[in-house]
């Protein structure tokens, strides 16, 4: 993808090139990101949230795992008393029961902790992106501003291979649709 974008950042400069002079730069959005203040006191909330969640959910697994080695060692005391013919019958079947109701709570349990992990990425990811958005809306600002400052046509971003400014003297989409018509 990478090596697309640049590609056709050469071809329309160099199309373009034959009409006027087009100025092009780059910038590290992480680079700013890990020198900015501001990014700095997002990532410590977004750690702090992150742990909150890692907390519940090493609490959830250790309980499911002691469940889950009460539901083995009683499994395992129930064969060793049914091999050795010291249950009658109606005592297996009511340990079968027993079994079978621990088994389902660690399945339903771990099914629980798996849709929980899930929905924790979704508001890690959605806390995320609130959380840096005026932090990205102050970067792209200040690339915008002095790229006009500087006279450049495009800024691309070397850290996520995006046009972060772009002239509006140089955008041909227009152009584009009308030969496509």
């Amino acid at each position: 993808m990478k090596n697309i974008i640049i590609a056709l950042v050469f071809i329309i400069a160099g199309g373009l090139a034959a009409n006027a002079q087009v100025k092009l730069a780059f910038v590290d959005s992480e680079v700013i990101i890990g020198q900015l203040p501001e990014a700095q006191e997002v990532k410590k909330k977004l750690e702090d949230l992150q742990k909150l969640y890692v907390d519940t959910i090493t609490t959830v697994e250790n309980d499911i795992k002691t469940k889950a080695d009460a539901f083995k060692a009683k499994y395992e005391d129930a064969q060793k008393q049914i091999e050795a013919g010291k249950l009658t019958a109606d005592q297996i079947k009511t340990l079968e029961g027993e079994l079978g109701l621990m088994q389902e709570e660690v399945q339903g349990l771990d099914q629980q902790l798996a849709a929980y992990k899930q929905n924790v990425q979704k508001i890690l990811y959605d806390a995320q992106v609130e959380l840096f958005k005026p932090v990205k809306d102050k970067i792209t600002k200040a690339i915008e501003t002095l790229a006009k400052e500087l006279k450049y046509n495009m800024v691309l971003d070397k850290a996520s291979d995006a046009l972060i400014y772009g002239d509006k003297d140089i955008d041909i989409t227009f152009k584009v649709l009308d030969k496509l018509k």
